[in-house]
């Protein structure tokens, strides 16, 4: 079931009224109603699939119950790689077995064998990446004894099948999101009056920024053979805040949403394209996959309390495997192998850590410095991200080949100009909308501060009228990261 969609927008109301006359203290009694409403909003897609997220709550229910009993560190070793094996068995075989029946295929064509195999046509579960990390952290954290094992099954599930961010993030601690399932939940106006505020704005990054630069990004990257270097850097651009448009929005929709059930999930973006580089880009960026790899993976090999060597070693292991859990193509790869390549010379010159408070705080206006600095973070990140959209490696090196070359010089020639043109206007007011509200978890929170009702009303119904009149409507787009 689509966030944008007729279906989720008749499906929410009735959630929500369910899950409130069930009464605040009857916890259990919501509990149910959170299943049974996020396996129904899962299932909306392919119902068969709904068994693969009871496998794996069932075996971390299981798992993290014998963890809490078990004092023998060889039995609790096992248990961890038990559920290691059959999470990551699972999230493999659905979307990475066909990539490495290839990648072998081609590694003995390279050197003059040839091998007759075929893939299987495998169906990629939506969200299977999100749920299965966020189900790993669970028993992970139980075996570091940060965390006892919930005795309550009801809880475990909902936690692991919990609808807003089921399929797309953010991608939750136990530690964090667990106990609130176990804990009386009391409706609070305050809280849901912010939560549908946050939806708004989430509507308004995917439906009129993200589905707007769509257009453009897919016909400059899909007709990238025949344009100017200007025009595919433009189609770069416009991808970059697609991306960000549809995944930071769909990220709003959820903690909203969350909020409307008296939840607290975790930021996930923290206006990454005002950052001054990209360790601070990655400190916004996806903040929720980028914690979980520094916590899972980079601070258990050492992290950068290592000698020089093992730092870089570090720093690629995870920006690959990165790249990687994006899917099972080598432009993905290059994309977290090129972010590693940015990020070692600010972790050798110990700058990883330079900028934690957000550009131009308490000013109107950042300096000269810091625009310049935003300014080459982002087109850093803008040339990566050719890698990420492009069909394959061929493509990638093709398209910014062209970029890099004279061909950037050639006359700036696309079908729909101004349109593009208007799209791009609407993106830059959109960004100043952000800067203004880049001190807040997003930018509608700071209405909370005008005191007049009428006045926040007409920034509402302003929005909404924006959403209304740029919308792009011609088709239902799903978000990006629903195939991650």
């Amino acid at each position: 079931m689509l966030f944008n969609s007729i279906d989720f927008l008749i499906f929410l109301p009735i959630v929500f009224a369910l899950y409130w006359l069930a009464s605040s203290k009857n916890i259990r009694l919501q509990n149910i109603i959170l299943i049974i409403a996020s396996y129904v909003f899962y299932g909306w897609w392919d119902w068969r699939f709904l068994s693969l997220i009871l496998i794996s709550t069932v075996v971390d229910y299981t798992i993290g119950r014998f963890l809490d009993k078990t004092h023998n560190q060889t039995g609790r070793r096992l248990l961890l790689f038990t559920s290691i094996t059959v999470n990551l068995g699972l999230l493999g075989f659905f979307k990475y077995y066909n990539f490495f029946v290839d990648s072998f295929v081609q590694a003995f064509t390279f050197f003059g064998f040839e091998l007759s195999t075929r893939g299987l046509d495998i169906i990629l579960p939506v969200g299977i990446s999100f749920y299965t990390f966020q189900t790993l952290s669970y028993t992970i954290d139980i075996y570091r004894r940060k965390l006892h094992a919930d005795r309550e099954f009801l809880s475990v599930c909902a936690f692991v099948s919990f609808f807003p961010q089921l399929v797309a993030g953010p991608i939750e601690r136990a530690t964090h999101l667990l106990h609130q399932f176990d804990v009386e939940r009391k409706f609070s106006y305050t809280h849901a009056v912010d939560g549908m505020r946050q939806i708004l704005w989430g509507f308004f990054k995917k439906i009129v920024i993200a589905d707007n630069c769509a257009i453009y990004a897919n016909m400059i990257f899909n007709g990238s053979a025949d344009l100017s270097g200007g025009v595919l850097l433009l189609g770069a651009i416009f991808f970059a805040f697609q991306i960000y448009g549809d995944f930071s929005g769909y990220s709003d929709i959820a903690i909203g949403t969350a909020r409307l059930f008296g939840f607290e999930l975790r930021r996930n973006f923290a206006y990454p394209y005002f950052s001054r580089d990209i360790s601070e880009f990655w400190r916004r960026w996806h903040i929720s996959l980028s914690s979980w790899f520094r916590d899972y993976v980079y601070i258990p090999l050492g992290g950068s309390r290592v000698g020089q060597a093992k730092k870089i070693r570090n720093v690629f292991v995870i920006f690959l495997v990165s790249g990687f859990w994006h899917g099972a193509n080598w432009t993905f790869i290059i994309w977290g192998a090129l972010h590693a390549l940015y990020y070692i010379p600010i972790l050798l010159a110990d700058k990883n850590r330079e900028y934690i408070e957000i550009v131009a705080k308490d000013k109107l206006l950042p300096t000269f410095k810091e625009f310049t600095q935003m300014s080459i973070t982002f087109l850093l990140v803008v040339l990566a991200w050719v890698f990420f959209r492009a069909e394959n490696m061929t493509h990638a090196i093709s398209y910014l080949s062209t970029i890099f070359s004279v061909k950037l010089f050639d006359p700036f020639v696309m079908d729909q100009f101004y349109q593009a043109m208007g799209t791009l206007l609407l993106v830059s007011a959109f960004m100043c909308v952000e800067w203004l509200g880049r001190d807040r978890d997003h930018p509608l929170a700071k209405v909370d501060v005008i005191s007049s009702r009428s006045i926040r009303w007409i920034v509402y119904l302003g929005v909404m009228l924006s959403i209304y009149m740029f919308g792009n409507y011609s088709s239902s787009l799903e978000f990006i990261y629903f195939q991650f």
